[in-house]
């Protein structure tokens, strides 16, 4: 398995990159994070995962650790091949797709292109208690006994809305703004409903 390549830049597109290592050049496929992520310098080093298939040999490389990773769990789900794992890392940063599968935020995950509802939902099932324990994220990063939480939901509750989407927008509000407030996160709740 090749873990990491290290070495000149020779070519650098959106999709993908070409670096010389010892006078063998590697194509890489790349998401538009990892592009984003790299610099015009001439030396680069990118985490990789070689994809063997029966037809082809596929380099793929990462910025980050952290990103190699959510892209070998994405994989790891049924209907979720190598290229929609990229797209959805070009769609979203490695950290919004961890958040956004940790809080079961199906929205989130089906606002990339080619991503349906099913699709979105079999993702969050596979990957929920896998990135919860992996990251150490407790449930819902938030603390349970949160007054100013429960007191948001109870408002929320009383203008009608429905408690479980409420409390998963209340959720995300507290994980960008743990301290926040009760008027912040009802204000905010608000916007988001």
């Amino acid at each position: 398995m090749i873990t990491h390549i290290q070495g000149k830049l020779i070519e650098k597109n959106p999709t993908d990159v070409v670096i010389e290592c010892n006078g063998i050049g590697y194509a890489i496929n790349i998401s538009l994070h990892t592009y984003s992520q790299i610099s015009d310098n001439e030396y680069l080093k990118l985490y990789t995962y070689l994809q063997v298939k029966e037809d082809s040999h596929t380099l793929y490389g990462f910025s980050s650790l952290a990103e190699r990773e959510i892209f070998k769990l994405l994989i790891s789900v049924s209907g979720i091949g190598a290229n929609i794992a990229r797209t959805m890392l070009s769609s979203l940063t490695p950290i919004q797709i961890r958040e956004g599968i940790a809080v079961g935020d199906v929205n989130l995950i089906q606002s990339i292109k080619g991503i349906g509802a099913k699709t979105a939902q079999r993702v969050i099932i596979d990957l929920k208690d896998k990135i919860l324990k992996i990251y150490d994220i407790n449930e819902v990063s938030v603390s349970k006994d949160n007054t100013n939480k429960n007191e948001a939901l109870s408002a929320l509750e009383v203008l009608g809305f429905v408690k479980k989407q409420a409390e998963r927008v209340v959720d995300k509000i507290l994980i960008s703004q743990p301290d926040a407030n009760v008027e912040t996160i009802i204000k905010q709740a608000l916007k988001n409903l």
